[in-house]
């Protein structure tokens, strides 16, 4: 059996994480069995649809990488929509009726029904079992506002089928719309799909994870500096489970491994902090090159001129690396002046040079120039100068001293904030020469 799936987002807005995560796991049924995925926006709405929404949402699947082997506009089909209202109503199976409803352009309309034969439905969903409705009480429900305005149910089942679409994945919010459908499949003479809802994405509280109350759309994300790789790694942790302890995957494996079987019933808690481990781990396998490239897109031009200029911007990579989870974080710290001492000598109060445990301004002054006299005496060993390096040749010093003794006035005297990276990775991203020079400052402060 070639396996189709679809996902089918409306040009209303900015995309939701639970559309992509929608969209990821008809995605990855499709490709791990050789199948098709396709995509196709529902714009029928007219009222609420926006042309720029329907490119945006282009954009939005070929950033995460989720690339259809299909497109389609559902308003495209229309005729066909048309041809099959009109086929219903010919043969019984719906009505035109009565009461007038407006239309898109605010003319009235008879709407169409569709006439519910009130049965049980059952049907076999992939993740929740055997289901079962009584359309009853669903009565003669409206199809279309009128030949030529299908509405929602109607158009989504002949376009499901007019694709071939085998499979429809969706959120478990519409597992109310499936009796209708179902209705509507059979009143058409078309073979039903197999179906699976999946479990909506929950804010920590358990509300359902809203864009307005949780900014939980992609281009949030987008602009926090998330990989997209890490995103659909995370998301799809979000309601399924490999079976085993592993967390961080690529879209190959993840295509290789996924089983829908492994789907879970409950919802799935959102939770930032874990996405952005998630995407540290994504962060630490990129080439130097993509890194810089990330990099680039977040510190301001200005800074990144200075630093290239310094000669400081590949030796701070490997000290980034460590220190963010988001390229968004970058901003976050340049906004906080944490910068500021790569490209210029930093200015602080003398008082914040003197250890906690020792508030002597001459014994501090001692230390910082045991510091200098070690870096001299040995200059072979420094002539690789690193935070390797240096850390050798200034921890016996730490440890004989106390290593808050000498590296708190250090690592002020070279950065001049209470809060900054390890001295030796500051003595390695500023250069031998610079700390020489900002240590004897910090002398002559306490002087």
């Amino acid at each position: 059996m070639n396996i189709v799936t679809r996902i089918a987002p409306s040009p209303t807005g900015q995309m939701h994480i639970g559309t992509v995560r929608t969209a990821l796991f008809n995605f990855l049924l499709a490709r791990h069995h050789g199948g098709e995925f396709l995509v196709r926006i529902e714009d029928t709405d007219k009222s609420r649809n926006q042309p720029e929404w329907v490119e945006a949402i282009w954009r939005d699947f070929a950033w995460v990488g989720l690339e259809a082997d299909k497109r389609f506009v559902q308003s495209e089909h229309l005729p066909r929509h048309r041809e099959l209202l009109k086929k219903l109503v010919e043969e019984g199976s719906a009505y035109i009726s009565k009461e007038l409803a407006k239309d898109g352009s605010g003319r009235e309309v008879a709407v169409v029904r569709l006439k519910n034969p009130g049965q049980k439905i059952t049907f076999n969903d992939l993740v929740r079992g055997e289901v079962s409705f009584d359309t009853t009480d669903l009565g003669d429900f409206v199809i279309a506002r009128s030949i030529d305005d299908p509405l929602y149910h109607f158009a989504v089942v002949v376009d499901d089928h007019d694709a071939g679409v085998t499979h429809v994945m969706r959120a478990e919010e519409h597992l109310s719309n499936t009796p209708r459908q179902i209705l509507l499949h059979q009143a058409l003479g078309f073979p039903l799909p197999t179906y699976a809802h999946i479990p909506l994405i929950l804010a920590p509280d358990r509300s359902k994870l809203s864009k307005r109350k949780h900014s939980a759309s992609l281009e949030h994300y987008q602009a926090q500096g998330y990989l997209p790789e890490a995103l659909i790694n995370y998301l799809c942790l979000l309601g399924w489970n490999p079976g085993t302890e592993e967390e961080i995957f690529t879209v190959e494996e993840l295509i290789q491994r996924f089983n829908v079987e492994q789907i879970q019933k409950s919802g799935a808690i959102f939770d930032e902090k874990k996405m952005r481990w998630v995407n540290r781990a994504h962060l630490q396998k990129l080439s130097d090159e993509e890194f810089l490239a990330g990099v680039k897109k977040f510190l301001s031009a200005d800074l990144l001129n200075t630093l290239e200029e310094n000669g400081r911007l590949a030796k701070l990579l490997p000290e980034l690396r460590e220190r963010v989870e988001v390229f968004g974080d970058l901003k976050t710290m340049e906004d906080g002046g944490e910068f500021a001492y790569y490209i210029s000598e930093p200015e602080y109060k003398t008082e914040l040079l003197l250890w906690k445990k020792d508030q002597d301004k001459n014994n501090t002054k001692q230390r910082l120039e045991k510091v200098l006299a070690i870096i001299a005496e040995n200059s072979d060993q420094l002539k690789a100068w690193n935070k390797e390096t240096v850390k050798a040749t200034l921890w016996p010093l730490a440890e004989a001293e106390g290593r808050g003794e000498i590296l708190w006035p250090l690592r002020v005297a070279l950065s001049g904030r209470e809060k900054s990276p390890d001295p030796f990775s500051l003595a390695e991203i500023l250069g031998r020469e610079e700390v020489e020079k900002r240590v004897k400052v910090a002398m002559e402060k306490l002087s």
